[in-house]
């Protein structure tokens, strides 16, 4: 392909190459920040979920055995005249 572009719209031409690629980077490295800022929210919320997960588990088993530690025991209630 020939071109019969002057000098002055070639430099036209690549300022405005150069004017793109510099907004297309911009935008690629706000993407990279917000794709490693949501990595790291979804680690730790993956962890949260083990953690409620293994606790929901040990409160199963403590019901299930009967003796769950935060269980109201029938000495404990208040009598309904206080």
């Amino acid at each position: 392909m020939t071109s019969s572009l002057s000098p002055a719209e070639l430099v036209q031409q690549f300022e405005s190459l150069e004017s793109r690629l510099a907004y297309q980077e911009h935008w690629l490295d706000t993407l990279d920040q917000a794709v490693a800022q949501q990595e790291r929210r979804l680690t730790t919320l993956e962890q949260l979920s083990a953690l409620m997960r293994e606790r929901l588990r040990e409160q199963h088993q403590a019901l299930q055995s009967g003796n769950a530690p935060d269980a109201a025991r029938p000495e404990d209630d208040i009598p309904p005249h206080y």
